[in-house]
């Protein structure tokens, strides 16, 4: 949701790099780095523009899961080299968002990023009204019956995202 934010207040087009978006397309070292050109490349003629790069924790994880099928690691090393052909005046920005920053290799995934922003969870009332809008957003009527302050209650922990 932030990513779509960004682009809708900047007018920018955005390009998804997620692992799980990039997994099994561009096979090889030589297929990865292509797709990194192509995409930079085109983001430059596109300005502005938004590179995003959902789970990024994944390419610095410290032990990747043997569940994870998407072959995260790619990214590890053409990243950071990509990166720096971006030149100052340039509109293109790099995204990276992540669930669970701390699973990652700390300084390996500051060194790529700038800035870190640490958004927090929803607090109850910012969750109620989630719920309230986004239910009301899907066409139905809020009645007595449906308990929304229940809801708020159990989706503690859970994120804007998941919850709409």
């Amino acid at each position: 949701m932030l990513v779509h934010a960004i682009c809708t207040e900047t007018a920018a087009n955005l390009f998804d790099l997620s692992p799980a978006n990039i997994a099994g397309k561009y096979p090889g070292k030589s297929g990865l780095q292509m797709l990194m050109h192509m995409v930079l490349k085109v983001a430059r003629a596109l300005q502005p523009s938004v590179v995003y790069i959902g789970a990024a924790e994944r390419s610095w994880m410290k032990k990747i899961p043997k569940t994870d099928k998407s072959d995260a690691k790619r990214v590890k090393k053409d990243l950071p080299k990509a990166l720096k052909t971006l030149k100052v005046g340039e509109r293109v920005m790099i995204v990276g968002v992540s669930k669970q920053p701390y699973d990652a290799e700390v300084k390996a995934l500051c060194g790529v990023y700038q800035r870190l922003i640490l958004i927090p969870r929803p607090d109850y009332a910012s969750r109620f009204t989630i719920w309230r809008k986004s239910i009301q957003g899907a066409g139905a009527r809020l009645t007595t019956a449906l308990d929304l302050s229940s809801l708020a209650k159990v989706s503690d922990g859970y994120t804007g995202g998941h919850i709409a």
